[in-house]
């Protein structure tokens, strides 16, 4: 039997995965007949290993000689035996958390929240939060009116919430923003999520956080993609910048999906549908990204892969000088071409979702991928020139995305979903 491994930690470690077909299997005795040294990274041919796992088409555990195929080796350097992993692996076990969350409804004893002053004061601090929705995200509230109105009411302070924290680092103040006063953030999320809101907006979010199965881990995420924004200017790969842009944007999704819901009818795995979810928020990053090269830029500031760039001959002087290129327009294909397939992906989990949750989703995501559209148009110069939607193009989007929402959900049953 041949089958292939995934990934495996350091010399201290037994844990591994073994991959059949479309499975993982996770084998926490699979024996290694060769083995990393410590503080290196090797290449690894396949080797036939000692496992005592269950492999399908056996019955129960059962001590075999497997050929292991090794696919992607990421050895621990850590003498804590810490596992090594991609962001794409580390951002996987938060789905995976999320989506075990959503499915056995795990929710942390419900608290009493305590709003400042007078309780009625709620209605008004959710009123706050759609009003801020509606003046920097016209297209995305609209959407959100046909929504019942306690997932819409949740959605717009989510919406608030991520959009102040943004502001930390993107806002007027963002000069004097330093590691301490996102600390500061992070402990009054903390408070929030314990039903001790600091103001009004917060006690919005905190409301909503008690009555859906949302979980603090995709905020604190957001946080430290912040810091992450104080302390890094470049990325040297994709996997750097996968990591980022789950941290300011896929993690927007991971939010939503407990408000949104998964309709009733629909037999996708909740998994699926956080994977969806996911790989929107990134798609989105990705498109802002290529969208403000040039305004990132005048900042010092490159979003973008460095290995890529390499690749096409180009350097951070290429895009400091703001000219295109044949290079600069191969290497912005590609991206383009990266973006697209993510919004592919997420379109698959849109039909997924509760009925009167399709059509704001399925709007942003119609809207962005235009965004692409525009950066072609102006033969790929995002330097000088922003891609941009117009209003026209917007309306014309909007019935057409509602449409889209009126897709069934999938009816073939898929895997882990209870």
């Amino acid at each position: 039997m041949s089958l292939k491994l995934l990934w495996f930690v350091s010399s201290q470690s037994n844990l591994g995965f073994l991959h059949h077909g479309n499975r993982s299997l996770p084998c926490p005795n699979l024996l290694f007949q060769h083995r990393a040294g410590k503080g290196k990274n090797q290449r690894w041919k396949p080797h036939f290993c000692s496992s005592r796992t269950h492999v399908p088409g056996s019955e129960g555990l059962r001590r075999s000689k497997v050929k292991v195929t090794v696919v992607s080796t990421m050895a621990a350097t850590s003498s804590a035996g810490e596992i090594a992993m991609s962001s794409e692996e580390k951002v996987y076990n938060v789905v995976l958390k999320q989506a075990a969350l959503v499915n056995k409804q795990l929710r942390s004893p419900r608290v009493d929240v305590v709003v400042p002053g007078d309780l009625s004061l709620l209605n008004e601090a959710y009123d706050r939060c759609g009003e801020i929705c509606a003046e920097y995200a016209k297209t995305f509230y609209l959407g959100t009116l046909l929504m019942t109105p306690e997932r819409r009411r949740a959605i717009w302070a989510i919406y608030v919430w991520c959009r102040r924290t943004d502001e930390l680092v993107d806002g007027p103040n963002a000069p004097h923003i330093t590691p301490t006063a996102l600390d500061r953030w992070e402990s009054r999320l903390e408070d929030l999520f314990n039903g001790r809101p600091f103001d009004m907006l917060d006690a919005a979010l905190a409301n909503t956080v008690n009555k859906f199965p949302v979980d603090i881990q995709p905020f604190k995420d957001m946080i430290e993609g912040m810091r992450m924004d104080l302390r890094k200017s470049r990325y040297k790969n994709f996997d750097e910048l996968y990591l980022y842009c789950y941290y300011v944007a896929g993690t927007v999704g991971l939010m939503s999906v407990p408000v949104m819901g998964i309709a009733p009818e629909s037999l996708a795995s909740t998994e699926s549908v956080y994977n969806a979810a996911l790989a929107l928020g990134i798609a989105n990053q990705l498109t802002n990204i290529l969208r403000d090269v040039g305004e990132d830029a005048q900042r010092g500031r490159i979003y973008l892969p460095q290995d890529g760039l390499a690749q096409e001959g180009l350097s951070d002087e290429d895009i400091f000088s703001g000219k295109v290129t044949d290079k600069w327009r191969n290497f912005m294909k590609k991206q383009i071409k990266r973006a697209r397939m993510l919004f592919h992906e997420a379109e698959k989990g849109i039909k997924e979702l509760n009925a009167s949750s399709r059509w704001p989703v399925s709007a942003s995501l119609m809207l962005y991928k235009q965004i692409l559209d525009e950066i072609e148009a102006n033969d790929y110069n995002n330097f000088t020139k922003r891609a941009y939607v117009s209003k026209a193009k917007k309306l014309i989007a909007l019935p057409v995305a509602y449409v889209r929402s009126l897709v069934a959900p999938s009816t073939i049953r898929s895997s882990h979903r209870n």
